[in-house]
């Protein structure tokens, strides 16, 4: 399922996250601020990265960044 709407918006508003972050977040069963709040940056690019067949976002700075700073919004939100 994607993130209800709202909580899509919120998350545009954090820097670095974009559609496809929000995009591959869902595409690994991460669709809601309450999953994003429980899981680490460390486990969300390795797993992107391996759908990908890429180690572009497990190596990506700005990937990193926008994962990271998603992760926090949805701890603050708790």
């Amino acid at each position: 399922m994607p993130f209800l709407k709202e909580e899509k918006e919120e998350l545009l508003k954090v820097k670095f996250v974009g559609e496809t972050v929000i995009k591959r977040f869902e595409q690994i069963g991460i669709d809601s601020l309450e999953k994003l709040s429980n899981s680490s940056v460390e486990e969300i690019t390795d797993i992107v990265s391996d759908i990908l067949g890429s180690s572009c976002w497990k190596n990506s700075p700005q990937a990193k960044k926008a994962v990271s700073n998603a992760i926090e919004f949805s701890i603050e939100k708790k």
